[in-house]
């Protein structure tokens, strides 16, 4: 499956993007998803996960309460909608398949990383 995430750009402190990520290719529904994210001179951070069905979630401590994933296997897409934006969200986002909707299977690609979007938070 090859994906392109779209939706970032310059938001002030305390601001909402929603980032969305196309799919093509086949059986999108078959995989389960991640976003993930790269700030300066930082290794890939993974964010979020949603299961196949897109009926479970599950994000990272430091954006739970903020960020939310969802996806639509109908349009294949998937989307992270960050809202109350911190200064530290600031990095280039990447949404990827994942090896699966456990713990240690979530943060693990399946391929490389494609066209992230860059969100930058700044005041």
């Amino acid at each position: 499956v090859q994906l392109q995430a779209s939706g970032g750009g310059l938001v002030q402190p305390g601001g909402s993007l929603r980032l969305s990520c196309a799919a093509s290719g086949r059986a999108f529904s078959n995989y389960v998803m991640g976003w993930f994210r790269q700030a300066p001179g930082k290794e890939h951070e993974f964010v979020a996960a949603v299961s196949w069905s897109g009926g479970s979630t599950h994000v990272v401590d430091s954006v739970k309460g903020r960020f939310t994933i969802s996806r639509d296997n109908l349009n294949n897409k998937v989307y992270l909608q960050m809202n109350n934006l911190k200064l530290e969200d600031t990095a280039v986002y990447y949404c990827a398949a994942v090896e699966g909707f456990t713990l240690s299977t979530m943060t693990s690609p399946l391929s490389s990383w494609g066209q992230g979007t860059q969100v930058t938070v700044s005041s």
